[in-house]
C-alpha cells in the first residue's frame, strides 16, 4: 500500500502543471453531474402532473420538458468540456514522462543499455507509458463524476426521505468490500503481465533485428518455439489478470442490485401510505440507480487502474535508474584540447568480482599513434570504452591534458573524439544526414569534400538521387564496405583532435584500403591517433604498439623494438606472417 501511495504522489507531481485544466474538469464534473441529479426531479414532477384520471396537467408538462432538454443539454456541454480537460491532462502527462524516460534513457551510460534488453526499454518508455495514460484518462473521467454523483445523489435522497436513504447507505459497503477484495489480487496479476509483455517485446525486437542471421543460421524453428513459449505466458497472464478483473463488475452489480430491490419494496409501501408521491418514488429508484452506478464504473475502473499503476511502476522505476556515470564534479566543457593522454594505474571490470584490467599505465604525447593489439577479449575495446567514459575505470583515473576525464562534462569530452569502429551505424535518412552526424551545421559542400577524401563520392553520385538519397535503418540498403566508407566520411568531415579507429577498414576492398589508408595518413598528422589492430600489417608505423593478455599491457614500444624483444608481440605477428 506504501509502493502506491509513492506513485501516486510522483502521478501528482506530473499533474500538478495542469492545475488550470484540473479545476475547470472538476466544475464541469461538477456542472454535469448536478444537472443529472436534477434531471430525476423534473421526470419525478412530470408523472405527478399525469397522476389521476382526468389531470393530466400539459401546461406544467411542457414547461418541465423545455426545463429537462436544456438540462440535457448543459450536461452534454459540461460533459464535453470535462473529457476534453482530462484528456489534455493525460496525454500531457504522457508527453511529459516519455519526455523524461528518454532523456533518462541518453543519460545512461553503455553499462546499463548493455545489460538490459533492448526491448524491455523500449516497452518501458512506449508500451507501459500507454497503458499508464489510458488508466489514468479512465480514473480521471470515473472518479471525477463518480464521486460527486455519490455525494449529490446521498443529498438528495435524504432530503427527500431519509428511511429509504438507509436502505441504500446500509448495502452500499458491500460494494467497496468486493471491489476491494478482487483488486488486491489484480494488482500483482497485472503486473506479471506488464512484466511478460516486455519479455516478448524485446524478444520480438531481438528477432527483427536480426532476421539475416536467423535466416542464414536456420534458427526459424527455435525462434517459433521461442515465441510461443513466450506468448503463452503472455496469454496465461493475461487470461489470470482478465479473469479477476472482470468478475468485478457483476459482483458490484450484484450487490447495487440488491439495494435497488430494497429501494422498490420499501419505497412502494411508502407511497401506498402516502409519505412520497409516485413522482417521488420514480425519482428515487432513479437516485438508487445513480446512486449505485458511479460504484460500477469505479469497479470496472479498478482493474483498469491496477495495470495504469503496475506500468507507471515500472516507468518510474527507470526513470530513476542511477546513472553509473554520474555528473557530479562535471565541468561545463573540456578546455582546448591537444590530445595528450595518460592511463595512471587504471584498473576495470564488467563483472566486479573479476578483475578486466589491471593497473594499466601508459602515456601518451599529442600526434602520436597508437595501436592496441592483442587476442580476442583481452580488454583492447575496453580500454577505448573508458577513454569515451562509456565506462567509468574502477581505480586510478584516465587524464586528458592532465585533467581527469571524469570533471569533463561528457558531450564535451566526446565531441573531441572522432570514431570509426568495425560495427558501422547509420540512421534512416539522407546520405548527407548521415555524414553531418557528428557536424549538425555542415555546409553540402563540406559533406562532399569529407565524402571526397574516404573515397565515398564516387558510390553516392551512383545512387538515384546522390546526397540526398533516403536510407534504411543502419543502412540496410547499402554494402556493409559502402557503410563503412559513410562512417569515415563522418569522421572526416568533424576532424577531431583525437581519432578512434578500431578495424576502421576490415570491410573494404584491398584497392580502396590503399586509398583510405593514404588519406588517413594525412588525416592523422597532428592528431593523436588510437588504432585498434588485428592485422599487424597496419600498424607498422605506429609511435608505440600495446601489447595485451588478459587485461595487462604485457609489452609496449615500436614495431622493430617489439619484435627484436621475442615475446608475445612476435608470436603474434609471426602466426599471420609465418611463411
Amino acid at each position: 500500500m506504501r509502493k502506491k501511495h509513492k506513485i501516486f504522489r510522483k502521478i501528482l507531481r506530473f499533474i500538478k502543471p495542469s492545475f488550470f485544466y484540473i479545476l475547470c474538469a472538476l466544475l464541469a464534473a461538477a456542472c454535469s453531474v448536478v444537472l443529472t441529479l436534477y434531471a430525476p426531479i423534473l421526470t419525478g414532477k412530470a408523472i405527478d402532473y399525469v397522476v389521476g384520471l382526468g389531470k393530466v396537467e400539459f401546461i406544467q408538462i411542457l414547461y418541465v420538458l423545455k426545463i429537462l432538454a436544456a438540462a440535457i443539454l448543459m450536461t452534454a456541454l459540461a460533459q464535453w468540456l470535462m473529457n476534453y480537460c482530462n484528456n489534455t491532462i493525460t496525454y500531457r502527462v504522457g508527453k511529459e514522462i516519455r519526455m523524461q524516460a528518454f532523456e533518462h534513457l541518453t543519460d545512461l551510460t553503455v553499462e546499463y543499455v548493455d545489460h538490459t534488453p533492448k526491448g524491455e526499454i523500449i516497452s518501458r518508455i512506449i508500451t507501459d507509458v500507454d497503458q499508464f495514460c489510458e488508466g489514468l484518462l479512465m480514473g480521471f473521467t470515473q472518479f471525477f463524476t463518480g464521486i460527486l454523483t455519490i455525494l449529490g445523489t446521498l443529498f438528495f435522497m435524504l432530503r427527500m426521505n431519509v428511511m429509504i436513504s438507509m436502505v441504500v447507505i446500509v448495502i452500499t459497503p458491500l460494494s467497496f468490500f468486493v471491489a476491494g477484495f478482487i483488486a488486491k489480487r489484480t494488482y500483482r496479476m497485472f503486473k506479471i503481465q506488464s512484466e511478460v509483455r516486455a519479455e516478448l517485446t524485446s524478444f520480438i525486437n531481438e528477432m527483427a533485428g536480426n532476421q539475416k542471421l536467423i535466416r542464414a543460421f536456420g534458427y526459424e524453428a527455435c525462434a517459433m518455439e521461442r515465441f510461443e513459449q513466450l506468448n503463452h505466458k503472455l496469454e496465461k497472464a493475461s487470461l489470470s489478470a482478465t479473469f479477476f478483473s472482470s468478475i468485478t463488475n457483476p459482483s458490484t452489480r450484484f450487490v447495487n442490485g440488491l439495494a435497488y430491490t430494497g429501494v422498490g419494496i420499501i419505497g412502494a409501501f411508502t407511497a401506498m401510505a402516502g409519505r412520497i408521491s409516485v413522482g417521488q418514488l420514480s425519482c428515487f429508484l432513479s437516485y438508487a440507480n445513480q446512486y449505485t452506478k458511479p460504484f460500477n464504473e469505479i469497479s470496472s475502473v479498478i482493474a483498469e487502474l491496477q495495470n495504469s499503476i503496475a506500468c507507471a511502476e515500472r516507468v518510474f522505476k527507470f526513470i530513476e535508474e542511477t546513472p553509473t556515470v554520474k555528473r557530479e564534479g562535471e565541468e561545463d566543457k573540456a578546455s582546448q584540447i591537444d590530445g595528450m593522454v595518460e592511463f595512471k594505474e587504471v584498473s576495470f571490470s564488467y563483472d566486479k568480482e573479476q578483475t578486466l584490467l589491471k593497473n594499466i599505465n601508459f602515456k601518451v604525447r599529442k600526434g602520436e599513434k597508437i595501436a592496441i593489439v592483442g587476442p580476442t577479449g583481452c580488454g583492447k575495446t575496453t580500454l577505448i570504452n573508458l577513454l569515451l567514459r562509456f565506462y567509468e575505470v574502477d581505480q586510478g583515473a584516465i587524464l586528458l591534458d592532465g585533467q581527469d576525464i571524469r570533471s569533463i562534462n561528457r558531450e564535451s569530452l566526446r565531441k573531441n573524439y572522432g570514431m570509426v569502429l568495425q560495427d558501422t551505424w547509420l540512421k534512416a535518412g539522407t546520405v548527407a544526414e548521415n555524414i553531418a552526424y557528428g557536424k549538425e551545421h555542415a555546409t553540402r559542400q563540406e559533406i562532399i569534400e569529407a565524402a571526397k577524401f574516404a573515397h565515398a563520392h564516387s558510390f553516392i553520385m551512383r545512387m538515384e538521387q546522390g546526397y540526398d538519397t533516403i536510407l534504411a535503418e543502419d543502412g540496410g540498403n547499402l554494402s556493409q564496405g559502402e557503410k563503412q566508407l559513410l562512417c569515415i566520411a563522418r569522421v572526416m568531415l568533424q576532424l577531431p583532435p583525437i581519432l578512434i579507429l578500431d578495424e576502421a577498414t576490415s570491410s573494404i576492398d584491398t584497392r580502396t584500403e590503399i586509398k583510405i589508408q593514404n588519406a588517413f595518413q594525412e588525416m592523422m598528422k597532428g592528431r593523436t591517433t588510437f588504432i585498434v589492430a588485428h592485422r599487424l600489417s597496419t600498424i607498422r608505423e605506429a609511435d608505440l604498439i600495446l601489447v595485451m593478455k588478459d587485461g595487462n599491457i604485457v609489452e609496449q614500444g615500436k614495431h622493430e623494438e617489439l619484435l627484436s624483444r621475442n615475446g608475445f608481440y612476435k608470436e603474434l605477428y609471426e602466426s599471420q606472417f609465418a611463411n
